[in-house]
């Protein structure tokens, strides 16, 4: 393929919880201890059998290499679902090889199968080289989100 890597998108399976726990750490997540582990794994199972997402990733080569969570839900005075993209990594080491473009292009084209109007996106400040993914793609600077932690 004269230099250039393969890359397929697909839906994540129950299989795929290992990878995506190593991309979400990647991202700044906790990562998984022996302690945390099953627990987490609960959680990654209902998430994959959850009708209201259709989170996906992005083999590079072969290999899982990116993660985009897709998440509908709604949102009091509209009439059709948002879609909304909580995490979206791509490995580092895969960076610029249109993994990101390739995720959130399935994830828009999903989002309109679900009958959305329009994505969201969370990012944190310091991710401007994602930044200018998310923009090169269509999508625009339209606000900030505040936290607030609850639990030590």
């Amino acid at each position: 393929m004269s230099g250039m890597s393969e890359i397929h998108v697909r839906p994540i399976t129950a299989a795929d919880f290992f990878c995506v726990a190593a991309l979400l750490a990647e991202l700044g997540r906790p990562r998984l201890t022996p302690e945390t582990s099953d627990a987490a794994q609960a959680v990654y199972q209902r998430h994959v059998a959850d009708p209201r997402t259709a989170s996906l990733v992005a083999e590079v080569d072969g290999k899982v290499a990116g993660f985009l969570s897709l998440v509908f839900r709604e949102h009091l005075n509209y009439v059709h679902p948002q879609g909304w993209i909580p995490d979206l990594i791509v490995t580092e080491a895969a960076r610029g090889q249109g993994a990101a473009r390739a995720l959130l292009e399935r994830a828009f084209a999903q989002a309109r199968q679900h009958g959305c109007d329009w994505v969201r996106l969370e990012s944190g400040y310091a991710r401007t080289a994602a930044h200018q993914a998310y923009e090169a793609v269509g999508m625009s600077k339209d606000g900030y989100y505040f936290t607030k932690q609850l639990a030590e």
